[in-house]
């Protein structure tokens, strides 16, 4: 594993920095938003209640995601400042540790997933063809989501070391198999049975797979011995457990979201699923900025760069404001053509078409309560990260979420942009305080 260098994180051009250590991961990241699209697509012309059973088993993935992927923050951030302090075995002992640590999560998930993925879709979904999608759908991606915990931990530990490509080949690899598999098995094709919502399930487990089998190829790395691995395993948690609760919120928040819907129709779970699924293309450059700066911010800041620290914050936010204008742009003015290429179903259009327009407002404010938690865990401010992540996803969303559904389904949408600006206030409040601390440091 290559050194991380003082030249490069310490003291090369921010911006330079970004426009090198992004493309990779945007691009792999667009790769991937289009194969959850694409899977949503076939499914979609197969069958109406396979595009609610994807919608409803959504949050159970984000799940999995937020698990593995905490695992893989918090070897990152880690190795980061080994590396700032240039003990590259202690670094080679925490991408161990990771190794291990997603094998256990992995086993502990998928064997509680066959217990509670059952009564889940029961409370998720009125339809009970949908119910039965979804159940299937769910047991394939969870049993088989071994691939996607390794591979989360095997491409932080590239990342952290500068390494940004062999992700990026990685996660096309494993995209383009999903894509090519998808048609294949879900329609069935010369001594290819016919396998409906099963076969997208399986493509994107192989899909998985292959990522993981590239990435572990450099990344998988000899765990310490057990009377080590308890050190290494404490602070993995404590600088990943805010991406990790971040991302599972996320998964909460959808659940509840969904089962206030239900009480509507399954069009509306539709549309929230088919919403995630397309902001996954605008937020790409926003999410791509926060995989790439979490390693910097962190080297920068274990040196007590702080001016520097400010000017990756800044720098970021900037870029990222600039292409959410993007989304903000195609929500606004086009959103049902892009409902279309997934339904026609004249209720989630009419639906989708007014919720698109309110959730597209919230994309500019998203910008930094997006970015503040980030910020934060990668200067090991766990709590402050936890605090905005809470309000974001559970204080605000939720509460404010349920209290316009009282009015009207149209009215639920107003919860995006209104959240998204109370996080925003929070964030910046506690960022200004941060930075006055860090003032007050450098002074004395």
């Amino acid at each position: 594993m290559d050194r991380v260098n003082e030249k490069t994180f310490g003291k090369e051009s921010v911006l330079k920095i970004l426009l090198k250590l992004a493309p990779p991961v945007m691009f792999a990241q667009l790769i991937q938003a289009l194969y959850n699209v694409v899977d949503s697509f076939y499914v979609g012309k197969y069958s109406d209640d396979g595009l609610t059973a994807l919608s409803v088993i959504y949050p159970v993935q984000l799940l999995i995601v937020a698990i593995a992927v905490g695992i893989g923050v918090g070897v990152n951030t880690l190795m980061a400042s080994y590396f700032a302090k240039d003990e590259k075995s202690s670094a080679d002992k925490t991408a161990g540790t990771g190794m291990v640590l997603a094998l256990i999560c992995w086993a502990i998930f998928s064997l509680s997933s066959l217990a509670f993925l059952k009564p889940f879709v029961k409370i998720s979904a009125k339809s009970k063809l949908a119910q039965k999608e979804a159940l299937t759908y769910g047991t394939i991606v969870c049993v088989g989501s071994l691939g996607i915990f390794l591979e989360s931990c095997f491409t932080k530990v590239h990342q952290a070391s500068g390494n940004m490509w062999i992700p990026t080949v990685a996660q096309v690899a494993g995209a383009v198999t999903n894509i090519i598999l998808d048609p294949v098995l879900i329609f069935g094709w010369e001594f290819f049975p016919e396998m409906g919502i099963a076969g997208a399930g399986i493509a994107t487990v192989i899909g998985q797979f292959i990522a993981c089998i590239i990435t572990g190829i450099k990344g998988a790395k000899k765990p310490p011995k057990p009377k080590e691995s308890g050190l290494y395993v404490r602070k993995i948690w404590h600088y990943g457990y805010p991406n990790m609760l971040m991302q599972a919120l996320f998964t909460v928040y959808i659940i509840a979201l969904n089962l206030i819907l239900a009480s509507f129709t399954d069009s509306a779970i539709t549309v929230l699923g088919l919403y995630y699924k397309l902001q996954s293309f605008f937020f790409i450059p926003l999410f791509a900025l926060q995989t790439c700066i979490v390693p910097i911010l962190s080297f920068n800041y274990v040196q007590q760069k702080f001016d520097r620290v400010r000017q990756i914050v800044k720098d970021t936010l900037i870029i990222s404001c600039a292409f959410m204008s993007i989304g903000i742009f195609c929500f606004e003015i086009i959103p049902v053509p892009l409902i279309k290429i997934f339904s026609k179903n004249q209720e989630v259009l009419n639906i989708g078409k007014i919720g698109f327009r309110i959730i597209g407002s919230s994309f500019l404010p998203a910008v930094f309560s997006l970015t503040a938690p980030v910020v934060f865990q990668a200067i090991g401010k766990s709590v402050k990260s936890s605090l905005l992540s809470l309000t974001r996803q559970i204080f605000c969303l939720i509460p404010t979420f349920y209290l316009f559904s009282l009015i009207g389904l149209n009215y639920c949408w107003i919860a995006f942009p209104l959240s998204e600006t109370i996080t925003t206030i929070l964030g910046v409040v506690l960022y200004i305080k941060e930075v006055k601390t860090w003032k007050k440091f450098t002074e004395n």
